[in-house]
């Protein structure tokens, strides 16, 4: 009696057990997905607020805002639906691949079908009961009805095979025509979302048009340039103390990173072995002062052409990515261990906050956005939210000037 209690118990147990492995990941999922959305509010909560407290003065590059932000929305999605677009293509290439192999399959039975009818057809359909009543050897007639036997076996599993991929080129079929449809669907969608797109990039142009003049002038303002700096460093304080907080509250602790190496070191080793972000000239220095200011580079502009990709230099995850007031759109990465890097400028941000990178993968299209007169990206390293020189952590220092 004792041992069939401890079975029975032994057995909940390892039931219990099981029950748990295939729920964990689900609800360990779950917990990360509202623990993301959470942070996701708060950032946008902590932006919000930083909109409030800035300067109630309106600037004449604010006005661009809301274009430059659905310009990069939009071309978000086109590149999410291309994706989306090639992975079907390629789905609906197997499916007909297997729908030629199929009917290939089909006609290869259906002609050996054929054969063994006919043959059957010349014998006669009482062949078995003419081995039975003639005097042949009755070793021979055991053997024609053994060959019999092994004809109607035959034909049973060619017929079986048969059916079961007629049945299957109808499931393909189906899902063929399931694909089509999709695809239909997405390029209508991509349609629409350029129609978006062109609208927005001619409303952002007849602005720029408008406020060329105010633009060119609050270039040159020295204050203008000091308060961009000061929203800037504000921003990635604010995420820095929101990265610091305990694991229980914040997912992007660098513990929570699946991947916080490149080539297998810290980011803090990576001194002197980075590369650029993107291809451009590099049009200033850090620590140097802009044009007709006194006010100094916290970073690097790298002039480019616009939509020339951005690269994220490490592995990290996205911490911001939004529009900012002097940097346009803009996106920020913990690399763990306090090491952030800001890219700013770009047409398009192609991630959204809560994205995993991994260093070289594409993360923006360069751009004018934010009311900066050259094509190309801004781009500052920090730790812990103090400015870092870019130039000391590249692999290549001699960058054109």
């Amino acid at each position: 009696m004792t041992e069939d209690r401890l079975s029975c118990g032994y057995a909940t147990v390892f039931l219990f057990f099981s029950v748990f492995c295939l729920l964990s990941p689900v609800l360990c999922y779950a917990g990360q997905q509202e623990e993301l959305e959470n942070l996701r509010q708060r950032i946008a909560a902590m932006q919000s607020d930083m909109d409030k407290t800035s300067e109630t003065k309106s600037e004449a590059v604010d006005a661009l805002r809301e274009s430059e932000r659905v310009i990069s929305t939009s071309n978000r999605k086109l590149a999410k639906l291309a994706a989306q677009q090639r992975a079907a293509d390629h789905r609906l290439g197997k499916l007909q691949g297997q729908q030629q192999q199929l009917n290939a399959n089909i006609s290869g039975q259906q002609a050996l079908l054929g054969k063994l009818l006919y043959q059957q057809y010349l014998g006669g359909k009482q062949e078995y009961l003419k081995l039975l009543l003639n005097n042949h050897d009755p070793g021979q007639a055991a053997r024609d009805l053994h060959y019999y036997q092994y004809i109607a076996r035959s034909r049973a599993a060619w017929l079986a095979a048969l059916r079961g991929d007629l049945d299957e080129l109808n499931a393909v079929g189906k899902a063929a025509r399931e694909q089509r449809t999709e695809l239909a669907s997405l390029r209508s969608e991509q349609a629409a979302q350029k129609k978006t797109l062109e609208k927005e990039k001619h409303a952002r142009q007849r602005m720029l048009s408008k406020i060329s003049l105010q633009l060119r002038q609050q270039r040159r303002e020295i204050n203008r340039l000091q308060r961009d700096e000061n929203r800037l460093a504000q921003l990635v304080e604010k995420i820095t103390e929101m990265l610091a907080q305990p694991k229980s509250t914040s997912l992007f602790r660098n513990d929570n990173l699946p991947d916080n190496r490149f080539d297998g070191r810290p980011f803090d080793q990576l001194r002197g072995k980075l590369a650029l972000p993107v291809k451009g000239e590099i049009t200033n220095r850090f620590g140097t002062p802009r044009p007709e200011s006194t006010v100094q580079w916290k970073g690097l502009f790298l002039r480019t052409s616009s939509g020339q990709a951005v690269k994220a230099i490490a592995a990290g995850q996205v911490v911001f990515a939004d529009w900012l007031r002097g940097f346009g759109n803009l996106l920020i990465i913990d690399h763990g261990k306090g090491y952030m890097s800001l890219y700013g400028n770009n047409e398009t941000l192609y991630k959204e906050v809560g994205d995993i990178l991994r260093g070289g993968d594409t993360i923006a299209a360069a751009g004018n956005s934010g009311g900066n007169e050259d094509f190309g990206l801004y781009f500052e390293l920090r730790h812990k939210s103090k400015p870092l020189d870019p130039v000391k952590w590249l692999a290549n220092r001699n960058s054109p000037q």
